[in-house]
């Protein structure tokens, strides 16, 4: 056992107390409940007094709930969305703050949304380092899931705190798999966290679909569309499309969803999931847009997209992503130029601020192809490149590079 590190455990609920005796495999561990908790490896304070000053790293595994009735074990699509309750966790860093007699490493474990550590937690902190740590964990496997993660998801306040390392060293005697560590800020990191979970609640409500077509539709097994489509590695199972950037395009992706949206109506399916994607797909495309706009206004500059066609190399412009956010500029009111020589769209040398639609290596990639990318046209130094890939050299002394997409 290492007896150079204690560990604090606040919170003794169906998550906190197994991975309190998890640690307590090496480490001398504490915790605090408020209801009574006995544990045969864990020593359990009678108050968070002593559980603070006894440790050196605190993890805070208290509940965000939602109001009664949001937990989706009945209807709650309709109700008025909210986000998680905090008023916990902040009576835990309150009562850190009162009680502890030097700086902790203070780590939350429970799931809040993106932005809440900097919005809700920052300014109730003294002296204390918070880190955001959340666990992909579920019910009835808590332990195991602990030392065998899929990854380690660890956020601090500027993605470069020290103590982050010295976290990942706590971790690694514990690990019977190697996970891979995913560090970054803590918007970073609860975004993964929450996005993974809903991941999985969208892949759900897709072959769920599948389950509800073959049902009105008839002569079809949907655990054997599924399967197919589970088998599929090279695109849909795979890292192939994990990349933010442009929105699906192509003559066959919107046309689809489009389709299944007539088919959802046609057999009475009662919901339209493609709704919504290709609704969210226009406003992403608006909300980029809108970027190019201001960009364009603050130094007056036009705007040109860099790649007409629905993907490089190739001439066809049904479906592309690039002549939809065209229509939002022009729908504004602005003007808008399209550099692509396979669509004949050739512009002479400018300055401008450029969207670069197209990326070889991303659209490619899959296939082998490394082929670096080259500009349409001749752009002129002082222009303003915005890279929604986020591949072009941000420390360029020709161009102005703006990563669209990131925040750092």
């Amino acid at each position: 056992m290492n007896s150079n590190i204690n560990i604090g455990m606040i919170g003794l609920g169906k998550l906190g107390l197994e991975c309190a005796e998890v640690f307590a495999k090496e480490y001398r561990t504490f915790g605090y409940d408020i209801y009574p908790t006995e544990s045969d490896t864990i020593k359990v304070c009678s108050t968070v007094e002593e559980t603070i000053n006894n440790s050196d790293w605190i993890f805070i595994a208290v509940q965000t709930p939602h109001e009664a009735c949001y937990g989706g074990d009945i209807p709650s699509a309709h109700l008025e969305p909210k986000d998680f309750n905090y008023d916990t966790v902040k009576e835990v860093l309150s009562q850190i703050n009162e009680y502890a007699d030097v700086s902790k490493n203070i780590v939350l474990i429970s799931t809040v949304l993106p932005g809440t550590s900097r919005r809700e937690f920052d300014d109730l902190l003294d002296n204390h380092t918070l880190i955001y740590n959340p666990y992909l964990i579920a019910m009835g496997t808590v332990a195991w899931d602990m030392v065998n993660p899929e990854m380690v998801i660890i956020g601090s306040k500027d993605a470069n705190d020290p103590r982050v390392e010295e976290l990942i060293n706590i971790y690694k005697p514990l690990m019977e798999n190697e996970p891979r560590y995913e560090t970054g800020t803590w918007e970073e990191a609860e975004a993964i966290k929450i996005f993974y979970n809903t991941f999985i609640s969208a892949k759900i409500g897709l072959v769920n679909m599948i389950q509800d077509f073959a049902m009105t539709i008839g002569h079809m097994d949907s655990g054997l569309v599924a399967n197919a489509l589970a088998n599929s590695e090279m695109r849909i199972m795979g890292p192939q499309y994990m990349t933010p950037g442009m929105g699906d395009a192509g003559a066959c992706h919107p046309r689809d969803n489009i389709a299944l949206r007539w088919l959802a109506e046609e057999y009475d399916l009662g919901y339209d999931m493609f709704s919504t994607i290709m609704g969210a797909r226009e406003v992403q495309a608006k909300n980029l847009a809108d970027f190019l706009i201001a960009q364009s206004e603050l130094y007056g500059l036009p705007i040109v997209i860099h790649g007409k066609a629905y993907k490089p190399d190739v001439p066809y412009v049904i479906g592309s992503y690039s002549t939809l956010i065209g229509h939002y500029i022009l729908e504004s009111g602005h003007n808008v130029q399209y550099a692509d020589p396979l669509t004949d769209d050739n512009l002479d040398s400018m300055q401008a601020v450029v969207l670069l639609a197209h990326n070889r290596k991303i659209t490619y990639g899959y296939a082998g192809n490394e082929e670096d990318d080259r500009f349409y046209f001749d752009i002129k130094a002082g222009s303003v490149l915005v890279d929604p890939w986020r591949k072009m050299d941000l420390n360029d002394t020709t161009y102005k590079v703006v990563h669209y997409g990131n925040t750092r």
